[in-house]
């Protein structure tokens, strides 16, 4: 059975389909999951350690901010739309899966005006244009934050389901809280431990406010796990000591879940998910120049929720940073609740999930294989 997979351009629109992928090979190692991304995208450098045949093409957003150079999105969209045709006709899938951003667009305008079954997975609480669109053509939506449902039209066939986000879930049996602490050279028990990090690369603004609050010391009892992001390593790596581990790049970043009690992070799609799934409760920081501002909409949803703390980023600061730190240090059952609300969100056998439905719906609709 052959699959093909249209999104990218962003991790957080590439690694859900990733997620999918290896879920649907291991429920059938016959399926042959196809990747189509864009040049441009993160995936020219990720699709070719995936293990995963794929085909980039010369795909681009729509600029809203430089319209003059939208005559490349247009040129892109040409020879897109051929190059999809010629990918779709050397062997018709059982279904195309769109997992949204600009990446997508052309695969799933081909899939809707060709009759091949299609299937999206939408990562935000408020849904990208792509996802917004080709929802009413889908046969299911798989819905990463339930509120996204709200901000999308149905087709007369159209099911939403509140899956989650796909990722990599927390390994079983989990590694010991013990276990986590001594590896980072923490202690085994008492105080606790912050997870801080702003995305793979990491975040200017989270690390200055988070420079100056350590270097106002931070509480008694606290352990501080702290990524920066490789391009900013060397100018906060002297905040290392024994209670602050400064870190360019978490990898497995599995080793810094099992530890953590709690966490300060971006609101992304895919990073809430892994906290949910771990049971760490979260401060969110939204990214404010996400696309539609969607991170902030995904920590709106999960604020209300109970499961998350919501701190617009224009009103951190080192002393907010460490009034937010303290009053969670002296109300631990403030952690408790919000890692219970969190459990209530958390899905993390979503990518199975996905996985499950879409060969179930191909089979029943009897779709080439």
């Amino acid at each position: 059975m052959r699959i093909v997979i249209a999104g990218g351009g962003t991790g957080g629109h590439l690694y859900p389909g990733l997620a999918i992928a290896r879920a649907l090979v291991r429920l059938d190692s016959t399926i042959r999951p196809f990747f189509i991304g864009a040049r441009r995208g993160i995936e020219r450098d990720v699709l070719p350690e995936a293990g995963f045949p794929f085909e980039l093409l010369d795909l681009h957003p729509l600029y809203r901010q430089q319209i003059w150079n939208n005559w490349k999105t247009l040129r892109g969209a040409a020879s897109a739309w051929r190059r999809v045709g010629a990918i779709i006709s050397a062997g018709r899938p059982a279904a195309v899966i769109g997992t949204g951003g600009y990446a997508a667009g052309l695969a799933l305008a081909y899939t809707a005006t060709h009759g091949v079954p299609l299937f999206l997975q939408e990562q935000n609480s408020y849904p990208g244009l792509t996802t917004r669109f080709f929802s009413r053509y889908a046969r299911e939506v798989y819905l990463g934050f339930p509120e996204a449902e709200r901000h999308m039209r149905r087709g007369r066939a159209t099911v939403f389901v509140d899956s989650g986000n796909p990722i990599q879930p927390p390994p079983t049996p989990r590694p010991s809280r013990e276990a986590a602490r001594r590896a980072w050279g923490f202690p085994e028990s008492g105080g606790r431990v912050l997870l801080i990090y702003g995305g793979s690369q990491g975040s200017r603004g989270l690390n200055q406010v988070v420079d100056a609050w350590v270097a106002r010391g931070i509480p008694e009892g606290l352990y501080v796990i702290w990524m920066t992001g490789k391009a900013h390593i060397a100018q906060y790596q002297r905040r290392e000591s024994g209670a602050v581990r400064v870190r360019a790049y978490l990898s497995p970043i599995a080793d810094a879940y099992a530890a953590s009690d709690f966490a300060m992070t971006r609101s992304g799609a895919m990073t809430t998910a892994e906290l949910l799934a771990w049971g760490i409760p979260p401060v969110l920081v939204p990214l404010p120049t996400a696309a539609a501002d969607h991170q902030t909409a995904n920590a709106v949803a999960l604020a209300k929720a109970g499961a998350a703390m919501h701190v617009p980023q224009a009103s951190l600061s080192a002393k907010r940073l460490d009034e937010i730190v303290g009053g969670l240090l002296a109300a631990p059952e403030r952690l408790v609740e919000m890692a219970a609300a969190g459990r209530t969100r958390a899905r993390p056998g979503a990518a199975e999930e996905i996985a499950y439905r879409i060969v179930e719906a191909c089979a029943g609709g009897g779709a080439s294989k």
